[in-house]
């Protein structure tokens, strides 16, 4: 098999060779004549971000930092009359593990551990094969680049609820929890892959496909 037979056959044309423009507030299609800017809503119109590998890798640097004191600092901080306790995200697994609750453990773990780590890595090798301009599996990547878009919201699981553990423990005056600096970094590795991946253009994967079958 030739290594044309290998790569994905492109079909239609897009819309910068159809004579359009996307706008990215209001998405409407604008000609390329109209000029640099959209003729609904005003916004500036351009053919691709040139600076988009470069966010969304600053997003992701910056996600990678906040990880690990995400899972080193207290996620919540606990005071009753027995005392205080500080439990980490992780130690807040084990303690469900302890009580007999191992589905909710496990998909705390997922959620909260395993979700933002595989998250990084995919968009670590996304950035990567992108910058190399790489031909390698572009459809498997861009499924890769749709299911990150999906699940990023689904990593907020601890957030939610150290956040309602908070608003029910201080309505019954039973305990004190507050979130601890954990919950903040947690929250900000979230937002941060989120951003990371809505400043990546996935278009990048097919470009040097197209530029190698013209």
């Amino acid at each position: 098999m030739t290594e044309n037979q290998r790569q994905p056959h492109i079909q239609g044309n897009s819309g910068a060779q159809a004579g359009y423009l996307s706008c990215p507030v209001c998405e409407a299609f604008c000609p390329v004549q109209a000029g640099p800017h959209c003729e609904r809503c005003g916004a500036h119109l351009h053919l691709r971000d040139p600076h988009s590998l470069s966010k969304a890798a600053a997003y992701l640097i910056a996600a990678y930092i906040l990880y690990i004191p995400a899972n080193l600092l207290p996620v919540m901080h606990t005071e009753t009359i027995f005392g205080a306790e500080d439990d980490t995200i992780l130690s807040g697994v084990v303690v469900l593990l302890s009580t007999g609750s191992w589905p909710l453990a496990l998909l705390v773990f997922f959620a909260s551990i395993m979700v933002p780590l595989l998250k990084l890595f995919s968009l670590t090798l996304l950035l990567i094969s992108s910058w190399r301009r790489s031909r390698w599996l572009p459809l498997p990547r861009t499924r890769l680049f749709r299911l990150v878009e999906a699940v990023g919201r689904w990593s907020m699981l601890d957030i939610y609820v150290v956040m309602v553990l908070v608003a029910l423990v201080q309505f019954q005056s039973l305990a004190s929890v507050y979130p601890g600096g954990g919950a903040f970094a947690f929250a900000a590795v979230v937002v941060l892959t989120m951003l990371s991946a809505q400043h990546f253009d996935s278009r990048l994967i097919w470009d040097t496909i197209e530029t190698h079958h013209e």
